[in-house]
């Protein structure tokens, strides 16, 4: 299940404007302009679980956290920063994984780029 999974997430994240995948901290991770993170796979990283962690909209995190726990958490190390957790080792919405990658893609991306994706350049 789990490269399938991954497999998923990377087309989501590779279709985005100007993003790159590489190691870091031993998981798959996903840059815009090969500097900046929106996207981190996490391969039972802490834990015993299969998730990615996404930059997320202010608000967001506390709101989905709350109300569907058993789908979404508070992520280690990037969580304080209002990341939000993805557990795709439940049944798993891609739509709303879509969303939450383009979301994910927003917050992070210079204004230039999101402008880009948003015209449809």
């Amino acid at each position: 299940m789990a490269n399938e999974q991954l497999e998923r997430l990377r087309r989501l994240c590779l279709a985005l404007p100007e993003t790159n995948e590489r190691l870091s901290h031993g998981e798959p991770t996903f840059f815009i302009r090969d500097k900046k993170v929106f996207v981190n796979y996490a391969d039972h990283h802490h834990d015993d679980r299969l998730a990615f962690w996404c930059a997320a909209p202010d608000g967001a995190q506390e709101l989905l956290v709350r109300q569907h726990p058993a789908r979404f958490f508070v992520p280690p190390y990037v969580g304080h920063r209002g990341w939000l957790g993805v557990y795709l080792d439940v049944p798993v919405d891609w739509d709303e994984i879509s969303d939450l990658v383009l979301a994910a893609y927003k917050r992070v991306a210079p204004r230039t780029l999101v402008k880009r994706l948003e015209s449809g350049d």
